[in-house]
């Protein structure tokens, strides 16, 4: 059990059969009256934020979520198809489960898939991934006074902002998270 005094951002409770986690937390000791923790919460199921006071007294489950290696195998209409690890058991998750990391997804790369008490509630891609530019137009010469980007289409069908020096055919790293081109990766 932990109390709503301990909530950090990042950790995950039980509450009315669902599970939580943390978003934003802020202690609050108003002059007159008793302290109180106001608080941001997603829930895992439904992906919905609620902002909530709570007393620190209060009691919660601590949920303790499992993260397990999976491999992404192919998609088949609206599922996509992932293998465990260890098991070889192939799992179908839908576009929702894995969210916005969708666009940067391609075959053989390992996720973490998100679960508490077996019922799965997301899919985590690597934090960086390697795709390769399939198509952008060339950089116009003279304009590189700033720090001037293109449009770029990347191997998953994706469509991100690179740096006008950037090729069709090379390998860019991109964050997963903002959906960033990072960095040209030297072959």
């Amino acid at each position: 059990m932990i109390s709503a005094g301990e909530f950090r951002n990042g950790m995950t409770f039980e509450k009315d059969g669902d599970v939580y986690q943390v978003v934003e937390f802020q202690h609050v000791k108003p002059g007159k009256g008793a302290a109180f923790v106001r608080t941001k919460y997603r829930n895992l199921r439904t992906g919905s934020v609620v902002e909530h006071s709570f007393n620190p007294n209060e009691k919660f489950e601590e949920a303790r979520l499992e993260r397990r290696d999976m491999s992404y195998l192919y998609s088949d209409g609206d599922l996509y198809y992932f293998m465990d690890t260890e098991t070889y058991d192939q799992l179908p998750f839908t576009a929702e489960m894995i969210g916005d990391g969708l666009n940067f997804l391609k075959e053989n790369m390992v996720c973490k898939v998100v679960s508490h008490k077996g019922t799965i509630y997301s899919v985590e891609l690597p934090l960086f991934v390697e795709l390769t530019i399939t198509h952008t137009e060339p950089g116009v010469k003279g304009d590189t006074a700033t720090n001037a980007t293109k449009t770029a289409e990347v191997e998953t069908g994706a469509t991100i902002k690179v740096p006008l020096f950037i090729n069709q055919g090379e390998k860019v790293r991109i964050d997963t998270r903002t959906g960033e081109y990072m960095e040209r990766v030297k072959e």
